[in-house]
């Protein structure tokens, strides 16, 4: 049985930064914004892959917790711990959307040696990330991290 241990967010450069510079500031508890229900549950960690151009994983988290629901409902309560810089900045990413889902989690890393696609496809078999995000299990997992 595959073994969902942590899940593979794709995010963009913009986003990653912001939430290294989040970090960087002491601040613990993250929360990655997602427009309608999706995002991983149950997992122990999150990965974050950079998008394109860069095409690596870059760093990871410890998995908290996925809450869905009304979008102002969601910022009242766990808006501070997002990236995202304002109340107009977070329902413009929404686009109107009726649902948002809050990724949270904590104890950001940054790879000190990002995790490049090619390596990254040899040890998934992932070729092409999906959008919404991938669930790997706890070998191909440290098989990551150790690279």
């Amino acid at each position: 049985m595959f073994q969902r241990y942590a899940y593979i967010l794709p995010i963009t450069e913009k986003w990653w930064s912001r939430f290294c510079n989040r970090n960087r500031e002491g601040k613990t508890l993250h929360a990655y914004v997602r427009r309608g229900k999706v995002g991983p549950k149950n997992v122990e960690l999150l990965l974050f892959y950079v998008t394109y151009p860069l095409k690596e994983v870059r760093g990871f988290g410890e998995f908290v917790d996925r809450i869905t629901g009304d979008p102002d409902d969601l910022w009242k309560i766990h808006g501070q711990e997002t990236c995202l810089n304002s109340y107009d900045e977070y329902m413009s990413f929404l686009r109107g959307r009726l649902n948002a889902t809050f990724i949270l989690f904590k104890s950001l890393r940054e790879l000190l040696t990002p995790i490049p696609i090619d390596t990254f496809t040899k040890i998934t078999g992932i070729y092409r990330m999906p959008q919404i995000g991938k669930y790997i299990n706890r070998e191909e997992t440290y098989k990551l991290l150790r690279t």
